[in-house]
């Protein structure tokens, strides 16, 4: 071969190869190297371990910006290849191939993982309409997190990846900054000691609701928070995700109000009723707004570095102190005033902001109040997060935001309490018509904000693949994949009982019992105990159902392991199941004592005491849902023993009397074993066993005096140093 020869060859492989790269750069947008995947081939590896060497990931860069995401999978030669326009989307494609062949489920209560010898033959495509998929409610921070460490964090961040969520709150470690910053304006340490909350009560106070709740907050929490505040942040981003971290929406403490008398601070007392401490609003008109909003986020930068989503609710439950001649225009001016406040900090960053106080305050959140405040901000550096749609539907009464960005999403939990229940059909149908709607305006995202986690992962897993398949494919041909990698198997028994559970407890999109008479609760049981119990109409839901279901299971489980997540959820359905009993012979029972018909009254005392007991036992088969874990966890997070004594006495508060005399009491209650027995059961044994003796001795009932006196237990209970109940 001549060198002539040779030379040409040469030119000809060079031109091939440049023509692959073009055709490939012209046709997908850029791929990015390998090296731009590795944080998510570091998820994949946590879950799967050296088989996730057998995955090749490669990011594919969409050509405009505004696009959504898109993924597509293909199998060949013992190959997994994964194409997709971000890292996020390459471990939901991950996921959701893993899961589709039945060799993984990723849930809080625990993995199962079986992979095949080889990978089958495999190929799909999807993409979503939805830039961004939202997740964590500014709540979550109270009612789950307080006591994580990064090892937690990890894993709920891997959670989310595999899930497709990028647009998680990040709210932790924001108290090392404020500290900063009051410090700067002269406020001493003592001062911030009595401004601070506790740790279980950070998110209110975050939001204005509240000051100094169960505190001090040691500053060795701050410390903890603001180190793993770092790791998350840091392994957001490498994900390509766009995490929401907080900016200053007007709340001052007592202290710097008190040091600038000629500002226009307003008192704003007794959120939700509870008899709390009164908290400060800066208005928007003051020029130490602006100032000490642009200096925070200049902190905040410096500490966690740049943002590109800044949440700031300055009227969470809160009625803004307008006044009634000029309140358009001072609500604009709030604004106006947040939106630059932000942007003059952080340039071209979007402002975030909760949906929920419009739904929460219809009479002062009209059409014209709500667009007066969003009047002066720009249409594309707004988003409005309208997560509560199982409740309020918000953005149709609110004319889609008025051209601003927004998200659709769902609560679903409140205060981290755990019936079982949800509504997958609602999801599907919701979604569905929401992408028809052509009033919808200028949506772009979508997901879930839980006040709490750690239940009804069944929910969970279905709201996130709906951003993606759309809502496409039946609920029961979803259900049969989910069952058959939550299980590793499934039959038509089970099946069977599942499509029971869809109509009797996944069929209810808000737990309506929780508010009953405006006092919390998941349960009727997890109330304070009260004579009116006997009005109540009902829970949602078909019990019938639910127990021909737990039938099924129950007949069904011996052929599956006991760690196997088909024993977990049984343990779910029939706890759920005897709770509502319970409520029922409650019921019954109260009537009966009332009626001085006390041996029906002690027979129904004696049935209630055994399942409460009974479902206290039956909860130990689920080690995420005890007492014990969520105080040992406070506990532990503690440097020292009065640290350990603070976060336990936080822990138990929160859960139980909240720290609030209005209707928060059980707001936040758990089925959790050590609940039932320790807590739930006493306070309902001391009531009927004083109804049953006035009864019998003929006396009127004093349930004024007997509900202080079970108030006074639940205060030692909270106080009391037992770590195990």
């Amino acid at each position: 071969m001549t060198e002539k020869t040779l030379n040409n060859n040469k030119v000809m492989k060079i031109l091939a190869s440049f023509l692959a790269v073009f055709f490939l750069f012209v046709t997908n947008g850029y791929c990015k190297n390998q090296n731009d995947t590795k944080t998510a081939s570091a998820v994949l590896e946590r879950l799967i371990g050296n088989r996730a060497n057998e995955f090749d990931l490669s990011i594919v860069e969409n050509k405009d910006s505004k696009e959504a995401d898109w993924f597509e999978v293909e199998t060949s030669a013992n190959r997994v290849k994964i194409r997709a326009t971000s890292n996020t989307a390459l471990c939901y494609a991950s996921y959701n191939f893993l899961r589709d062949i039945g060799a993984v489920l990723v849930s809080w209560e625990g993995n199962r993982i079986n992979l095949p010898k080889t990978w089958p033959k495999y190929s799909k495509k999807e993409s979503t309409l939805f830039k961004y998929r939202e997740y964590l409610n500014a709540c979550t921070f109270g009612y789950t997190t307080p006591w994580w460490d990064w090892k937690r964090w990890e894993q709920e961040i891997d959670w989310m990846a595999f899930h497709g969520i990028n647009l998680p709150t990040a709210l932790e470690g924001q108290e090392a900054v404020w500290q900063l910053l009051w410090k700067e304006y002269g406020l001493t340490d003592t001062q911030l000691q009595a401004h601070f909350a506790g740790p279980a009560f950070l998110p209110w106070q975050r939001m204005g609701n509240i000051n100094s709740l169960e505190g001090p907050l040691p500053q060795d929490w701050i410390n903890k928070k603001e180190d793993v505040q770092k790791k998350i942040l840091q392994r957001m981003r490498a994900l390509g995700m766009h995490p929401v971290v907080p900016a200053f929406s007007g709340y001052v403490p007592k202290a710097f109000a008190e040091k600038h008398p000629n500002s226009k601070i307003s008192e704003l007392k007794d959120w939700s009723g509870g008899g709390f401490a009164s908290t400060y609003l800066l208005d928007s008109k003051d020029p130490l707004f602006k100032e000490v909003g642009k200096r925070f986020i200049e902190i905040y930068t410096k500490v966690y570095g740049q943002a590109d989503f800044y949440l700031a609710d300055s009227f969470n439950e809160i009625t803004p102190p307008v006044s009634k001649e000029h309140k358009y225009e001072e609500l604009s001016d709030y604004g106006k005033t947040i939106f630059e406040t932000i942007n003059e900090a952080s340039p071209g960053a979007t402002w975030v902001m909760q949906g929920w106080l419009f739904g929460d305050n219809k009479e002062f959140w009209t059409k014209e109040a709500t667009k007066a405040f969003l009047s002066k901000v720009p249409n594309d550096r707004l988003m409005i997060q309208d997560y509560a749609n199982d409740r309020y539907k918000v953005w149709e009464n609110q004319e889609a935001f008025y051209g601003k960005q927004w998200t659709y999403g769902y609560v679903h939990n409140y205060g981290g309490s755990n019936p079982v229940y949800g509504d997958l059909n609602f999801y599907k149908n919701e979604l569905t018509s929401l992408l028809k709607n052509p009033n919808k305006g200028n949506l772009t995202g979508y997901g879930a904000m839980p006040e709490g986690l750690n239940n009804n992962s069944v929910v969970y897993e279905y709201i996130y693949d709906l951003p993606w398949s759309q809502g496409k494919e039946s609920v029961n041909d979803w259900l049969q994949h989910y069952l058959n990698a939550r299980y590793g198997k499934t039959s038509t028994s089970v099946l069977k009982a599942w499509q029971l559970l869809l109509e009797s407890v996944y069929s209810t999109k808000y737990w309506e019992t929780r508010w009953w008479k405006d006092r919390a609760g998941a349960y009727l049981f997890f109330k304070r105990p009260t004579l009116k119990i006997t009005e109540f109409k009902g829970n949602p839901g078909d019990k019938e159902k639910l127990k021909q279901a737990i039938d099924v299971l129950n007949k069904e489980a011996k052929n599956f392991d006991k760690k196997n997540l088909f024993n977990y959820d049984l343990i779910d359905a029939s706890r759920h199941y005897y709770s509502l009993r319970i409520d029922d012979l409650l019921i019954e029972c109260v009537k009966a004592y009332q009626a001085k018909d006390i041996v029906k009254g002690d027979e129904l005392f004696k049935k209630i005491e055994k399942y409460a007991l009974d479902i206290d036992t039956m909860m130990s088969g689920q080690p995420l849902n005890s007492l014990d874990n969520w105080l040992k966890s406070a506990s532990d997070y503690g440097s020292s023993p009065d640290e350990s004594k603070l976060y336990t006495k936080n822990a138990k508060t929160l859960i139980t009397l909240w720290g609030g005399e209005g209707h928060l009491n059980d707001y936040a209650s758990r089925s959790w074993h050590g609940m039932y027995k320790g807590f739930y059961w006493p306070r309902w044994k001391m009531f009927l066993q004083t109804l049953k003796e006035s009864a019998v001795n003929n006396k009127p009932f004093d349930e004024t005096k007997e509900r202080e006196s079970i108030k006074q237990w639940e205060t030692k209970w909270t106080e009391s140093k037992e770590m195990h109940q």
